[in-house]
C-alpha cells in the first residue's frame, strides 16, 4: 500500500511510498481509509515536538512509522473473531488504543488506560490507504455523515464533548470559548448551544457567527471588557482554552465566581503564572481534559447530528508534507483533511 511515513523525526523526513500492508489478528479489523482529519498530534508526532506521550515511551513508534490521529473509512477485511461488523461498514475510528483491564479502563475511562497510547502516535495511523485498528475502536456511522464529519469525532469533536462533560456545563449558563475558528473550537461552540448555554467566540474569523453563538469577540485585546458587558459582570460560567499560555490570563480573568476553567491544548505554551488568592477567592476550578471515553465516542457519532466542520482544504496523500505545513498557516480557515 502507499503511505506517507517517516523513519526518524522531523517533518522533513516524511516521505511518500510503499509500505508494508498492515497485519490485521483475530479481533481486529482492516479498515480502507477515505478522509484522514490533518491535526496537530500528527505534526507533533512527525516532529517529535511536545513528546506525545506513546504507551510508555515518549516518541513515535513503530519506525518506520505512519502519523494519523483522525480516520474514517470503510471495513475491508474482518479478523477470525469480529462479529458485529460487515465488510463494507462506514466507520470512524475511536483514536485511543486501550488494554480494557487496567483499572482506568473498568472505571470507563479508556483515554487513561496505562498500557494505551494513540493511534498514529502509539501504532501506525491514518496516512495511509489502509489501517488496521482493533474491532472495539470502531463505530459505524449514520448513513447522512460526511466522510469530513466522521474523520472529525474521535479528536476534534470528541475532545470538546468530553471537556465540557467535565466542566458540567448547563443550560442557562454561560461558556466562552477561544480558538472558535480552531478544529476542536468550532465544535465547542456548537456542542454549547446544543447544551443550551449562551455561547460567546473567541475568532477574527467572521464564519463562526455560522455556527450559532450569541456573541463573538474578534478582538482579542478587549476580551475581558466585552465578557464583562455581555454577562452585566457575571462573567463566564465556563472557560475552554485550547489554545494556552498566550490567553491565559485573559480566560482565567473571565471566569465567573464558581466558575470552571478548562483545557485541552498548549499550542501557544505551557508554562502560565497563578494567584492562588484569586484562586480560592472566586472558588475557581481549574480542569484539565484530554481526549473522551470510548462510550462518549459512541453516543457522539450515533446521537450527535448535523455538526458544522468547515473544512478549509482537502490534499491527496502525496501532498501530505504541505497538508502538514498549512495546519500552522496564518490564512488557515477551517479544517485541513487528507483525501483518498
Amino acid at each position: 500500500m502507499r503511505a506517507a511515513f517517516f523513519d526518524k523525526a522531523g517533518i522533513e523526513n516524511l516521505r511518500v511510498g510503499e509500505f508494508p500492508d498492515p497485519v490485521t489478528t483475530g479481533h481486529d479489523v482492516l479498515v480502507k481509509v477515505h478522509t484522514a482529519g490533518v491535526n496537530p498530534i500528527d505534526y507533533f508526532a512527525i516532529s517529535g515536538r511536545h513528546g506525545l506521550k506513546s504507551g510508555p515511551a515518549l516518541v513515535a513508534k513503530p519506525m518506520p512509522h505512519i502519523a494519523g490521529a483522525e480516520i474514517a473509512g470503510t471495513i475491508s477485511k474482518l479478523g477470525s473473531h469480529v462479529k458485529d461488523f460487515v465488510e463494507g461498514d462506514r466507520v470512524a475510528i475511536y483514536s485511543r488504543l486501550f488494554d480494557g483491564t487496567c483499572d482506568y479502563c473498568r472505571a470507563g475511562l479508556e483515554m487513561l488506560c496505562r498500557t494505551g497510547g494513540i493511534i498514529g502516535v502509539a501504532c501506525n495511523g491514518g496516512f495511509a490507504e489502509y489501517v488496521s485498528v482493533p474491532s472495539k475502536n470502531v463505530c459505524k456511522i449514520p448513513d447522512g455523515m460526511s466522510w469530513e464529519e466522521a474523520a472529525s469525532m474521535s479528536v476534534t469533536a470528541l475532545t470538546p464533548f468530553h471537556a465540557l462533560r467535565e466542566a458540567h456545563l448547563r443550560a442557562g449558563e454561560g461558556l466562552l470559548v477561544f480558538g472558535a475558528s480552531g478544529n476542536t473550537g468550532m465544535v465547542a461552540v456548537q456542542l454549547g448551544k446544543m447544551a443550551g448555554a449562551s455561547v460567546i467566540a473567541v475568532s477574527s474569523k467572521g464564519w463562526v457567527r455560522d455556527l450559532g453563538p450569541d456573541h463573538v469577540i474578534e478582538d482579542r485585546n478587549t476580551v475581558v471588557e466585552q465578557v464583562r458587558e455581555f454577562t452585566e459582570g457575571k462573567m463566564a460560567d465556563v472557560v475552554l482554552n485550547s489554545l494556552g499560555a498566550e490567553s491565559w490570563e485573559a480566560s482565567y480573568e473571565s471566569v465567573a465566581i464558581n466558575g470552571r476553567w478548562v483545557t485541552f491544548g498548549i499550542l501557544t505554551g505551557a508554562q502560565v503564572s497563578l494567584d492562588l488568592r484569586s484562586l480560592y477567592n472566586k472558588q475557581i476550578k481549574l480542569m484539565g481534559s484530554t481526549g473522551g471515553t470510548m462510550e462518549e465516542f459512541r453516543e457522539l457519532v450515533k446521537e450527535v447530528k448535523g455538526l458544522n466542520v468547515r473544512v478549509w482544504k482537502k490534499f491527496g496523500l502525496e501532498q501530505t508534507r504541505d497538508a502538514l505545513d498549512a495546519l500552522f498557516a496564518k490564512q488557515r480557515d477551517g479544517r485541513i483533511m487528507l483525501v483518498f
